[in-house]
């Protein structure tokens, strides 16, 4: 599951019961921005499945590669072997170039924008958009107890997430960006198990 099953139990969404019968070996896999070192080798992969395929035979160069590992991959994986399918389907080049992967994704990011051109401007906004879905679901019901804890909780990964990512993980400028101790961080790192990234700006984008 992509879902995360803890906060699921803790909204109502999953039985409890049922998560402790299958939780026997619980394995994480980390999504594709915690491990951009694999690109490289997921990138050889796919090139040889499409070859394999009968789309032509491809390569990208060291520049291609390197730009890959600075996207911040939000389909993970398959959103990598979709990409490096249409790179090998649709250019003719045997050498895939930066210019060529910065114009595929530039092409995805315009696709982004047009689709997400009615969200709302500010955060507050946003929530209300999104709990005024979650309620909605539930009809006349009421949301479980502690609602106040759970949100708080569940805005806080993404929050330290993005704020590491654009210190290139380095906790005490992270800290002082987001105005907490760096115990403190340090603390809620370890409790969400978030990995830190040294050397990663989420602004080469």
């Amino acid at each position: 599951t992509n879902q995360n099953l803890q906060n699921q139990i803790r909204q109502g969404r999953f039985r409890e019961d049922l998560f402790y019968r299958l939780n026997v070996v619980p394995i994480r896999i980390p999504p594709l921005r915690e491990r951009l070192e694999d690109i490289p080798d997921l990138i050889s992969c796919f090139l040889r499945q499409a070859e394999n395929e009968g789309l032509p035979a491809k390569q990208l160069d060291r520049s291609a590669v390197e730009r890959l590992q600075h996207h911040r991959w939000p389909g993970n994986v398959r959103d990598l072997e979709n990409l490096v399918r249409r790179l090998t389907a649709l250019y003719a080049q045997d050498t895939i170039t930066a210019d060529i992967v910065n114009a595929e994704l530039a092409g995805q990011d315009a696709e982004a924008v047009a689709e997400n051109s009615t969200l709302p401007q500010s955060l507050g906004e946003l929530v209300e958009q999104y709990l005024s879905k979650e309620f909605s679901h539930l009809g006349d019901e009421l949301p479980p107890p502690r609602l106040y804890g759970r949100f708080l909780h569940e805005a806080e990964r993404p929050l330290i997430e993005a704020v590491l990512a654009m210190t290139g993980g380095n906790q005490i400028k992270a800290a002082d960006v987001l105005g907490l101790n760096r115990n403190t961080l340090r603390k809620k790192i370890r409790e969400l198990d978030i990995r830190v990234l040294r050397g990663f700006k989420s602004g080469h984008n």
